[in-house]
């Protein structure tokens, strides 16, 4: 260690650093390599420092923190637990944002350690300091003490000490604190039940996901709205999915949708709840959802149908959800023409509307119109043809001027829906006929960017990975693209040139 350093880090442990020597103390660590700082390093340089924290002087405070910052990241988690637990405690609840932010930061670090992680849960004063921090004021403090629950709760000896004990009681009384904070402690509880059928099981007999669902079907939209979105992320996995069946809390949702006909505030919450059951579909079963819930289908097709920009969004978003495995397209096609007529109201948008809601849309067409290799039967290759014709009278062409447009991200969207259906041999022969597209695809000066001439790349690819591409494009249109594909996505064509004697 520098020897500067050193005399530095040992006015400070005595408490008569001034203030320049701390910013000095600052710049001279970082010169100084983490196995140096461990050696030299004692548990009463820390201590007095930790104590520096409590002046009032707010310049001293940031130096301190900054200096701390170097130092606790060069040790041991395990140490810092063992040693510092007073002073973590103390920071957790210090009045500067800075210093909880360092603290929890220690936290975080020591609960990912498999080692330390049992130190913290055999002190309860902690872990109570980390659950107020959930009712800060700071959202990076809130979110880190969300995470570092999280972690905590991946351990049997964690979900004991949270919701067997009297934290318990702290949890419940840090949601009182306002409503957003409640919120964070419904987002924790969900976090912690996505992780296994045990965890769920200490949420739900804690009486927290309870309350949640409770706030979800009670009578304030704006509530149902935010808690809609943390009930879908319950619905990823298989246990929350049983658990809200079994609660009937899928069928409370779907009524809620049916009621939402004669409700002037339906505007609120609808879109989430009909993006729960898109989600629900895709995780599931399409089929079995869209049978057992035919509000589901309904609702999405009138918002599709509707004028309100808003909810043709949530539509088109939940309809290439839908559409984005064979089971539902299969599911789509049932409904033969009232989905054809959607898909040219698509289409139009795509090509009319406000420049997000057409990046919706062609994003919800690249998902439906997609078909991996192995799932490229006759039929459901017709199926997805005659998707693509009734997008537009001449739809080829439609996202051919989309992808001309000097719009970085409808170009990128547009490139997306050739590149979903490259593999299908009926669109292979629609590129092959439209003058000058094949040309247009091996011209790499049309991409201005990086992320379009990623896009092209990933069309290219989608093309000569396809069986079919040598037959129907021919061997010389087939080896162009195979050699752009070699050349990578940002080549560039050396120009030779010659200087002429006398030329100016």
């Amino acid at each position: 260690m520098a020897e500067a350093a050193v005399e530095l880090l040992e006015r400070a442990a005595r408490r008569d650093a001034a203030l320049e020597e701390l910013r000095a103390l600052r710049v001279a660590l970082q010169a100084v390599p983490p196995a140096a700082l461990r050696a030299r390093l004692g548990e009463h340089h820390l201590g007095a420092l930790f104590a520096l924290l409590s002046a009032n002087d707010r310049e001293q405070v940031s130096a301190c923190v900054s200096i701390l910052e170097r130092l606790l990241q060069a040790l041991d988690p395990l140490y810092v637990i063992q040693n510092l637990r007073e002073e973590l405690q103390k920071g957790l609840c210090h009045p500067e944002d800075s210093v909880k932010i360092l603290t929890i930061a220690q936290v975080g670090r020591i609960v990912e350690d498999p080692g330390a992680v049992m130190e913290i849960l055999n002190s309860l004063e902690l872990l109570r300091q980390i659950i107020n921090c959930i009712g800060g004021e700071k959202i990076a403090v809130a979110k880190e003490a969300i995470k570092s629950l999280s972690r905590i709760a991946q351990t049997q000896e964690g979900l004991e000490a949270l919701f067997v004990s009297s934290l318990l009681s702290d949890l419940k009384n840090v949601m009182a604190t306002s409503d957003i904070v409640r919120y964070r402690v419904y987002e924790l509880i969900v976090e912690i039940s996505s992780v296994s059928a045990e965890s769920l099981n200490y949420c739900a007999n804690s009486g927290l996901i309870s309350e949640l669902i409770g706030e979800l079907t009670g009578e304030d939209v704006l509530v149902r709205a935010t808690c809609i979105e943390m009930v879908t992320s319950l619905a990823h996995t298989p246990q929350g999915r049983q658990y809200l069946a079994q609660q009937g809390v899928i069928d409370k949702i779907s009524n809620i949708i049916l009621g939402a006909e004669s409700d002037p505030f339906s505007s609120f919450y609808l879109p989430g709840f009909v993006k729960f059951f898109g989600n629900l579909a895709v995780v599931d079963s399409p089929q079995q959802i869209c049978e057992r819930y035919p509000v589901f289908m309904e609702k999405v097709f009138e918002m599709a149908e509707s004028q309100d920009p808003t909810m043709i969004g949530v539509a088109v978003d939940t309809l290439g959800i839908l559409g984005s495995n064979v089971e539902g397209k299969q599911v789509l096609q049932k409904t033969r023409s009232r989905f054809q007529n959607l898909l040219s109201k698509i289409g139009h948008q795509a090509k009319n509307a406000p420049t997000e809601l057409r990046l919706r849309c062609l994003d919800a067409i690249s998902s439906l119109l997609y078909l991996p290799p192995e799932q490229q039967t006759e039929d459901l290759l017709r199926m997805t043809e005659s998707w693509f014709t009734s997008l537009s009278s001449q739809p080829l062409e439609l996202f051919r001027s989309i992808s001309t447009q000097p719009f970085p991200d409808l170009h990128c969207g547009a490139l997306r829906v050739f590149t979903a259906i490259a593999n299908q041999p009926w669109a292979q022969k629609l590129m092959l006929h439209s003058p000058g597209f094949v040309e247009y695809v091996v011209d790499r000066s049309v991409e201005p960017d990086k992320a379009s001439k990623d896009a092209k790349y990933e069309l290219v690819k989608a093309l000569v990975n396809s069986k079919t591409i040598a037959e129907i494009f021919g061997n010389q249109y087939y080896l162009r693209l195979r050699a752009y594909l070699q050349e990578g996505p940002y080549y560039v064509k050396a120009v030779s040139t010659t200087a002429v004697e006398g030329a100016e």
